[in-house]
């Protein structure tokens, strides 16, 4: 899994009770985006990434975790990682 922020970014912007800080496009190819929701969430600075293999990985606000591998294959933790 690679969420290195070394691509295209964009400015700030705040939409839907977050702030997106960074989204972008990776050397890699592989697409990110990071959020701010703020100090009242369990995870206030989540953010999503895809990988042009057809994998993905979020990190929610609300502190759960879910990751598709893009063969039919996923894991998801819920908050507090139970």
């Amino acid at each position: 899994m690679s969420s290195q922020n070394s691509g295209s970014s964009a400015a700030a912007s705040s939409s839907g009770g977050y702030t997106t800080t960074s989204s972008g496009t990776n050397s890699q190819g592989n697409h990110y985006c990071s959020r701010d929701y703020g100090s009242s969430a369990q995870n206030g600075n989540s953010y999503h990434y895809s990988n042009f293999n057809g994998s993905y990985y979020y990190s929610n606000p609300n502190g759960s975790t879910y990751y598709n591998d893009g063969n039919g294959g996923s894991n998801y933790t819920p908050s507090g990682g139970k």
